[in-house]
């Protein structure tokens, strides 16, 4: 801070200073005590700067914060990446099972490789067998959001506990993470029928990477109770009997409870997202909510499903928090479309009509 001394006076004063909310200017000095050998007081220490004045580019504004939402396989995870690798942005994971240790590959954390060097939050921190509630992640996520901002990055909560978020976005004492942040809501959907495919095709997947052998090395005979903690995880409990078997009936019998086993991991992973696609349907009923269908993407595969990513799913979903974090106003881009329930692709971002989510969990 550039300071003069004014011809008349005999105190040094500001030139010029930036206003903070909550933070007084300092006194001004007292050239005639400081002459006399005086000590000067001490000025009181400021308080703590409120989150609001923690972040330069949005000083005197709210923060801005993105919200990814989506059923299980359908991308968000991809996408919050594409979007903090684009803004500098860092993600606050909002999945209640991969929340826990343990399990990575059964709960389907995103790997190093797919995290492309963006900071993941909340990831995999909370004890195997400790309770984490939608109340403990409001605080914990808030927490980190305000950490996040305070480095002049922005905060992206992705994952598929849409009761997690929730209850960040309208839960608390008057909506906190609202009055601090303003939010872009952004859901990737893929129609129903399709994403069945996927996640199937997925399970295989993650059999063979392990989640066979990583659930069966977790395992204790002693367990009988699955609702806690992550435990709780498709793959978990469907396991159970198969790691039980005692040896009767012989490897025929064993590989049968693998694949009975299998089948039910897949047949909870669609109901799951059904379930999850309902309760965004609900959501958005209430909530500014920018649908992008990404069905194509998953109808394609290799190269060609990575371009029809890039052009539907994260070019749309770039430019539409680029006008939001620079407070455009892209209303005109937004139309009506009573057709969200159906697995046809439609246009990008059309907000969802209260006639078309009548579907909730």
């Amino acid at each position: 801070m550039s300071l003069y001394l004014a011809s008349t006076a005999t105190t040094i004063v500001p030139a010029a200073t930036t206003t903070f909310p909550n933070l007084l200017p300092p006194p001004p000095i007292d050239l005639r005590r400081l002459e006399r050998g005086m000590s000067l007081p001490m000025p009181p220490a400021p308080p703590p700067p409120s989150l609001v004045a923690t972040n330069n580019r949005y000083l005197g504004t709210k923060h801005k914060a993105i919200v990814v939402l989506g059923a299980t396989g359908t991308g968000k995870s991809r996408l919050a990446v594409d979007l903090a690798l684009t803004f500098d942005g860092e993600v606050i994971n909002a999945d209640k099972i991969q929340v826990h240790a343990g399990l990575d590959v059964a709960t389907n954390k995103v790997t190093d490789a797919e995290r492309a060097g963006v900071p993941h939050h909340l990831l995999g921190v909370v004890p195997p067998d400790a309770e984490f509630t939608a109340a403990d992640f409001r605080r914990d996520a808030t927490r980190v959001a305000g950490e996040v901002t305070a480095r002049g990055r922005v905060p992206i909560v992705a994952g598929g506990s849409n009761s997690f978020i929730e209850e960040l976005v309208d839960g608390g004492d008057r909506r906190a993470f609202r009055e601090v942040f303003d939010l872009c809501f952004l859901w990737v959907d893929v129609c129903l029928p399709v994403l069945h495919v996927h996640v199937a095709r997925r399970v295989d997947e993650m059999r063979r990477r392990g989640m066979v052998d990583e659930v069966a090395a977790a395992f204790d005979p002693r367990r009988v109770d699955y609702t806690r903690g992550v435990w709780r995880a498709i793959g978990a409990p469907e396991l159970d009997a198969y790691l039980r078997w005692s040896g009767h009936g012989g490897e025929g019998e064993r590989a049968r409870l693998l694949e009975e086993a299998m089948e039910e991991i897949k047949s909870n992973t669609r109901r799951l997202a059904c379930r999850q696609r309902g309760k965004i349907q609900r959501l958005a009923r209430t909530w500014r909510v920018r649908r992008v269908d990404a069905t194509e993407v998953f109808r394609r595969r290799g190269g060609d499903a990575d371009e029809a990513w890039r052009r539907l799913v994260a070019a749309p979903c770039i430019e539409a928090v680029r006008s939001f974090l620079n407070d455009e106003d892209d209303d005109d881009e937004e139309e009506e479309d009573d057709d969200l329930l159906l697995p046809q692709v439609v246009p990008v971002f059309a907000p969802t009509p209260a006639a078309a989510a009548a579907v909730a969990v």
